[in-house]
């Protein structure tokens, strides 16, 4: 079980007991817009603790669970931050059933910018939800309480949304991990819209690898909500060993306050140590394409989630968000189409200016402002803020939301890995290399598993192949004793596996990735002969699709069992 900000070694009504102690004492009560008592929580803790002494095992049994209130939890009001909109939902958002399904347990229903508009954590009538870390500064929004209950050690999993970012602004100003997967990966279901084509239900964790978790818990398709989206068939499944990371030129960064200047700078310079090479890219397309979000005519869609309840003038009502959804009011449906045609183009110049690029590295936001700054300039701040992640939605990107290079006086700083869409995964990939981890959590877990024996090893001439596919490694593996191995003539040079009978030949040893299912139909379509791909039984009793040879093609090569190894057979001809 993921390890989260309150350990993984108590049980579950342990870790509930515990929990409400750190409520009590860090005394944040804006964080909260309806926290569930103690003793309800509790009994389904010693229910879930009865199931696990049964043997039953739960990927996130015991993880406490704090929620965005924009999004439905079965029997606790859902405001949106608005008292007088508030509804009781009768049907939790499928996201968190996922989540509860897997052993998690909801602690309650966090504050946020009114109806999800904002990035600063302070337009809410029920206050301003200050920063875990520095209470005179913004937590940062939407997704404010989420990000704060984590940063607080009061929950292990946040859930927020993300439209504009807030799913990764809140996770910079405290120093967390936020997760935000491609659009739809994650049902919106039971979600309370913002901008419907471009919302995504997004994660927070103290680290890398319960983000994840809890991210591919929740993810997958779902019937009630019809932007959910699958994996497609050609997902990539990992990041290559040496990535092109394209990073922006210092004119794009011209919105960074100095300390996250330089604090950015130093994030980059890391980037090497992790067998990345960076290239600077004009990323101006990008930022312009960012202006489409709230200046152009697709705040329309706030609108129309909205707009006619806040035309009613709610007594509750922020006069900052009011005034942003109320504004659409005058975009008229030609502009609409129009800002559609624009965002269209900028996709596809968004693609060119990607491609062959593993990732763009980004700062999150430009500054962590004051709460007393934002009440007295609301508007221009905020804009600021999302200069970096306002683009991201609108252009079917997913990003990771890291820790940095601390600031010169050791303030949290946090970039974003920012990838295509579903290429979710590289992010994850690349975002565990700059945290230092060993190994990357897997949100996306599905493929074929292939067994290479020569030229698609690593470090050998036809490697770049399964990179280019996105092939996962993962590890070494060893045949039966029935194969024989020989040295074909053929350009690379390349060994051929045949299976001969138990007993009748050698281990022979080679290398396991796992392809996505087209990556290995486009290994079938273009198998040079002789090669074939065929069932491969391994010494630990698996069997595994791998590359094989004809027997005719063998016959005629030179045996070379005896180094059952392609490699060792290349060291010793050497």
């Amino acid at each position: 079980m993921p390890s989260g900000v309150l350990g993984n070694t108590a049980g579950p009504v342990e870790r509930v007991a515990a929990a409400y102690r750190r409520i009590a004492e860090v005394d944040r009560p804006e964080v909260w817009i309806t926290l569930r008592p103690e003793p309800e929580v509790a009994a389904e803790a010693a229910a879930l603790a009865r199931r696990l002494a049964a043997g039953e095992t739960l990927p996130l049994a015991g993880m406490l669970v704090a929620v965005k209130d924009n999004i439905d939890v079965a029997g606790l009001p859902t405001t949106a931050a608005c008292p007088e909109f508030a509804y009781l939902p009768e049907v939790t958002a499928a996201a968190i059933e996922r989540l509860t399904a897997a052993g998690a347990l909801v602690l309650g229903k966090t504050n946020l910018d009114q109806f999800a508009t904002g990035l600063v954590g302070t337009r809410s009538p029920y206050g301003a939800v200050r920063n875990a870390l520095d209470p005179e500064l913004v937590s940062g929004g939407s997704s404010s309480g989420s990000a704060a209950a984590i940063a607080l050690g009061v929950a292990d999993i946040g859930v927020g949304t993300d439209t504009a970012g807030s799913g990764r602004v809140p996770a910079a100003l405290h120093g967390i991990i936020g997760i935000k997967a491609t659009l739809g990966v994650i049902p919106a279901h039971g979600t309370v819209p913002a901008c419907a084509d471009y919302d995504a239900v997004t994660v927070f964790a103290a680290d890398l690898d319960l983000a994840v978790t809890a991210a591919a818990v929740m993810a997958g398709p779902e019937p009630r909500d019809p932007r959910s989206r699958s994996w497609p068939a050609d997902v990539r499944l990992a990041a290559p060993l040496a990535p092109r990371v394209a990073v922006p030129r210092a004119e794009d960064l011209a919105a960074l306050s100095e300390p996250y200047r330089e604090a950015f700078a130093r994030t980059v310079a890391g980037v090497a140590d992790t067998g990345a090479k960076t290239e600077e890219i004009d990323i101006s397309a990008l930022l312009d394409a960012a202006l489409l979000l709230y200046d152009g005519a697709l705040v329309a869609e706030r609108y129309a989630a909205v707009g006619a309840f806040l035309d009613t003038a709610p007594a509750s009502g922020d006069p900052t968000v009011a005034a942003i959804i109320g504004a659409a009011r005058a975009k008229t449906a030609p502009a609409f189409a129009a800002d559609l045609d624009t965002l269209a183009r900028a996709k596809a110049a968004a693609a060119e200016l990607l491609h062959g690029f593993d990732a763009l590295l980004l700062p999150t936001t430009t500054e962590h402002p004051s709460i007393a700054a934002v009440q007295a300039d609301p508007i221009e701040i905020n804009r600021r803020m999302g200069t970096y992640t306002n683009f991201c939605n609108l252009l079917d990107m997913a990003a990771v939301a890291i820790p940095g290079a601390s600031t010169a006086d050791g303030a949290p700083f946090g970039v974003m890995l920012v990838t295509p869409a579903f290429a979710d995964q590289v992010a994850i990939d690349l975002a565990a290399r700059l945290l230092g981890l060993d190994s990357a959590p897997l949100l996306v877990d599905r493929g074929v598993d292939l067994a290479v024996f020569g030229a698609h090893l690593r470090g050998q001439p036809l490697h770049w192949q399964l990179e280019q596919l996105g092939a996962r490694f993962l590890g070494g593996i060893r045949t039966t004793d029935a194969y024989r191995l020989t040295a074909l003539d053929t350009t690379p040079p390349k060994p051929g596996l045949v299976r001969h009978g138990p007993g009748r030949g050698a281990a022979i040893e080679g290398e396991l990735f796992r392809v996505s299912t087209a990556g290995l139909g486009g290994f079938l379509a273009e198998l040079p002969p002789p090669m074939a791909l065929t069932s491969i039984e391994l010494d630990d009793g698996r069997d595994v699709v791998g590359f094989s040879c004809t027997h005719e093609a063998a016959s005629t090569a030179t045996d070379i069992t005896h180094h059952a190894s392609w490699r060792t057979y290349l060291q010793h001809r050497s």
